[in-house]
């Protein structure tokens, strides 16, 4: 490898009028120094007036070759057939900035390195007091062996270099030697660089959009580039990227895209390395500034001018990044995978996969059914044996984006798709992603595509826009997970018990979308998450939840930070703006997800009490009767549409269904999701004799309870059927995890209950062991005069010994005309057997409940009467019932 001729400049150095000075001088350091500050200045002048990039890349090189020869020559040296000068890494390439590192090797072989040490030692020397920023070693043959199999870095320093000055045979020798089979093989030196790329992206969090990216190692940066070189050169023996090409990885207009954006980062960090005299690969926001200036850029209603300047450059690291991710899998598939045996599945007539990664079955696939560019992510999210997707299906990718445009974004079959992700059980963050980096979803949902790579100028945001939407939605999703319910547990249980959860990501992707237009940012994102909802046929009340969200997505975290939330007045002002449980419950899952994924150093324990203590609070307020749900009318409505779709889908009668709805107050459709009324339902209407209880079982829905069972019991209304069903759950060991009680207005009541073992493990799937319970549950609630030794039925359970006391709390909801009984106390076996015992006792009835364990602490909420169905209104009652479920739940976990 060499410097091309034409980039041999005399006009910026004349080698031979630097020996003659150097000979007319007693002292070559000046000289040099003068020689080396002349020839940048011109190189400097040159930069500014718009010269070829690559010309003062490569011209920086060999001004450096001239420097080093003539300074090699001042030294006595021993055989020049024993030792040479060598340029390594990107010296080695003939590539030099202004400011980078001029990384060498001298290499001696036949004589002891310590017989020149004298001449080494001047000569760096030397080159140290030019303001070179030297890297050195001195090497024999084979400790470069040695050395470059024990360190992926420095086999590719060494596979990257050339002579300057000396034996090229040496170079030979070395070359030949460190890039043998027995140095690294192809396979281990890909894999080495795969994950050397892995990790210097980890250190820059995976993005190419940090808002003070590296331009050298963030991901789409020129390191990728490099990486790309490096497996190119080491396996095919390429000395260029073009020549690619001929390998049939790149095409021409590829190769274009490649090479301008190659020479725009080379542009880019000349000009940091030239403006701050240093080297400096990190785009500091005053850099920013100083850049955005130099190259032009003028601010203008459309953004400031280093906006624009970074926008273009996240576009084109972006653009590298999509390179990079193309050619790498064209080298595992040609590298790693070359000799496997082939396994092919088949998914559909589109697609198939193909050794653990996807790929189209023919390349027309998306020319002639282009839903297929929205169908593969799907495909991706709902076969985890998909590891990636095959090289060339990403290049059809690439070339077809162009296919999605108004048509394609109306189109029911691609809105479906798109939601059918959302809804995918894993998978959604990951897909998200990948869309983003093929250029799909930017192209998909416009409003997106106009946020790409839009900073964030704050002391907080560390991404740009659209970078810190997918990680809002990547953290909602890492909240399901069990790995993060100690860390984030109301967030955890949140997310895993929302009814719709993928309108908790589409608020996620729609909160920020509104920046940088001017204006409010969240009214503007709630126009755009309005027309999405639209466009993918979601309901009125789920497209209005969405908007509401992102319209206050800032609403917690203002009134945690900003307000006195140990105010009783602040509260109850908040709770009337989010109006009911499941507001709060959404609203606190986006500003959680919001806040760590803005700055991973903002979240901490003060903001996570601040956050805690302000949901716990507001809770505590709406359950106490101050709750009124928003878009009562219009979440009733379209969930009532849900459940009769189905329903009809299954041959039932509308009217049946309606008239059966009739009975059931608003409460039951607020609470109960689509399925679980359509479930409810139609057994209902089969059932045969109302008179009997209906008991139903089946696994839950609820991811809180992953492998809890849900057993559903609808029968009269009788009184202390609470108790009775509660006890008699409690005798077959089962411990209640959620509870849900409604009471309709013809006198029947629908009770559901999630329950576990009293090990809380999941209850075995065996038909026989189920039929048991339904059989054993129906049996003892058949007949209420069993009710009162149903109730006192005691069945001894092994107890955890708690600290907790047990709290209990009164309030009447004179517009209900209700009592509301709290309770929180630690949870335990058979708690609430033991609480519908006191209410028997006290002749209390129940009216509804709301059951729930946050951890192993209970927050239970009874609406109770007395047996006259009005309110408790003696304080002495009320006394009675506490000092009895305190005494009773407190002395039991004593004496146990």
């Amino acid at each position: 490898m060499s410097i091309p001729e034409q980039i041999q400049d005399h006009d910026l150095l004349n080698p031979n009028a630097l020996q003659e000075n150097l000979a007319r001088s007693q002292n070559a350091l000046p000289v040099l120094k003068e020689a080396l500050q002349n020839a940048q200045e011109k190189m400097d002048e040159r930069f500014r007036s718009g010269a070829d990039i690559r010309q003062l890349i490569y011209g920086r090189a060999w001004i450096v070759d001239q420097v080093l020869t003539a300074a090699w020559q001042l030294f006595d040296w021993p055989d020049e057939q024993h030792i040479a000068l060598i340029a390594v890494g990107g010296y080695g390439r003939g590539e030099l900035h202004p400011r980078s590192d001029v990384d060498i090797l001298i290499l001696v072989e036949g004589i002891e390195p310590e017989s020149c040490q004298d001449a080494i030692s001047g000569f760096l020397t030397l080159l140290w007091d030019l303001s070179l920023d030297i890297g050195s070693s001195v090497r024999t043959l084979d400790e470069c062996y040695n050395e470059a199999r024990d360190d992926i870095t420095i086999a590719t320093n060494l596979i990257e270099s050339r002579t300057i000055i000396g034996n090229p045979e040496l170079h030979s020798v070395m070359y030949d030697r460190v890039t043998s089979e027995g140095a690294w093989t192809d396979r281990e030196f890909f894999r080495a660089k795969l994950k050397e790329q892995r990790g210097r992206h980890e250190k820059t969090n995976n993005t190419e959009y940090n808002l003070e990216p590296n331009v050298k190692n963030s991901p789409g940066g020129l390191r990728d580039l490099q990486t790309i070189g490096w497996v190119a050169k080491r396996h095919f023996g390429t000395t260029f990227i073009r020549d690619l090409v001929d390998h049939g990885f790149l095409t021409e207009t590829e190769l274009d895209t490649l090479n301008r954006g190659e020479l725009y980062l080379w542009t880019v960090r000349y000009a940091l390395h030239m403006l701050c005299n240093r080297r400096e690969d990190r785009l500091l926001f005053d850099h920013q500034r100083t850049l955005a200036e130099f190259f032009g850029y003028k601010d203008q209603d459309s953004g400031l001018a280093v906006e624009q300047f970074m926008n273009k450059y996240y576009r084109v690291a972006k653009a590298m990044s999509e390179f990079n991710e193309m050619l790498l899998q064209y080298f595992y598939e040609a590298i790693l995978k070359a000799g496997e045996s082939l396994a092919i599945e088949p998914l559909n007539n589109r697609f198939q996969i193909r050794n653990h990664a996807i790929e189209v079955t023919h390349d027309k696939v998306f020319e002639h059914t282009p839903f297929a560019l929205m169908e593969l992510f799907v495909l991706i999210a709902q076969n985890p044996q998909i590891k990636g997707v095959r090289a060339s299906t990403i290049r059809l990718l690439r070339d077809h984006r162009y296919l999605i445009n108004d048509e394609f974004r109306n189109d029911l079959r691609n809105t479906s798709l798109f939601m059918e992700l959302l809804r995918s059980p894993e998978g959604v963050s990951t897909e998200l992603k990948r869309m983003n980096r093929y250029g799909i979803l930017g192209r998909y949902l416009p409003e997106f595509g106009d946020i790409i790579g839009q900073m964030q100028h704050d002391l907080f945001h560390i991404y740009t826009v659209d970078a810190h939407i997918l990680k809002v939605i990547q953290k909602m999703r890492q909240y399901r997970h069990r790995d993060y319910r100690e860390q984030y547990p109301i967030a955890h249980r949140i997310t895993n018990q929302l009814p719709k959860v993928e309108l908790l990501y589409i608020a996620g992707l729609y909160h920020d979308i509104g920046k940088g237009r001017g204006g409010d940012h969240s009214q503007l994102g709630a126009v755009d998450a309005i027309e999405f909802c639209e466009r993918h046929h979601l309901g009125r009340w789920d497209s209005q939840l969405v908007a509401w969200l992102v319209r206050n997505h800032l609403l917690m975290s203002m009134t945690a930070q900003r307000k006195d939330i140990s105010d009783p007045e602040v509260i109850h002002h908040f709770a009337r703006q989010v109006g009911d449980q499941l507001h709060l419950d959404y609203l606190y899952a986006l500003t959680i997800a919001d806040i760590n994924a803005t700055n991973h150093n903002l979240w901490n324990s003060w903001r996570a009490t601040l956050m805690r203590q302000l949901y716990t609070e507001t809770k505590r307020t709406l359950r106490r009767g101050l709750e009124s749900p928003v878009n009562k009318e219009d979440r009733i409505e379209q969930i009532q549409h849900e459940a009769m779709a189905t329903m009809k889908r299954q041959g039932l009668d509308e009217s049946g269904i309606l008239e059966f709805w009739n009975t059931l107050g608003d409460d039951y459709f607020l609470r109960e999701t689509a399925p679980s009324i359509a479930w409810h339902t139609g057994a209902i209407l089969e059932h045969s004799d109302p008179e009997q209880p209906l008991i139903l079982i089946r696994q839950t829905s609820h991811r809180l309870y992953e492998g809890a069972t849900e057993i559903f019991v609808y029968n009269r209304d009788l009184p202390d059927l609470f108790a009775a069903t509660v006890a008699a759950m409690d005798q077959l060991n089962l411990n209640i995890q959620d509870a849900r009680i409604i009471a309709t207005d013809n006198g029947y009541s629908l009770n559901t209950f999630t329950v576990l073992t009293d090990e809380d493990e999941p209850l075995s799937e065996n038909p026989e062991q189920l039929d048991h319970i339904a059989s054993y549950l129906a049996e003892q609630l058949d007949d209420p005069n069993d009710y009162p030794e149903i109730i006192q039925r005691r069945v001894p359970r092994q107890l955890k010994l708690f600290a907790t006391p047990t709290m209990v709390r009164f309030s009447n909801d004179p517009v209900a005309l209700i009592t509301i009984m709290e309770v929180q106390t630690a949870d335990r076996p058979g708690l609430l057997a033991r609480i519908g015992r006191i209410f028997v006792d006290n002749q209390i009835a129940v009216r509804k409940a709301k059951i729930s364990s946050v951890g192993e602490r209970v927050e239970d909420f009874f609406f109770i009467t007395d047996e006259q169905g009005q309110p408790i209104s003696e304080p002495e009652l009320c006394h009675r019932l506490e000092e009895q479920i305190c005494q009773q739940l407190d002395q039991h976990l004593q004496q146990n």
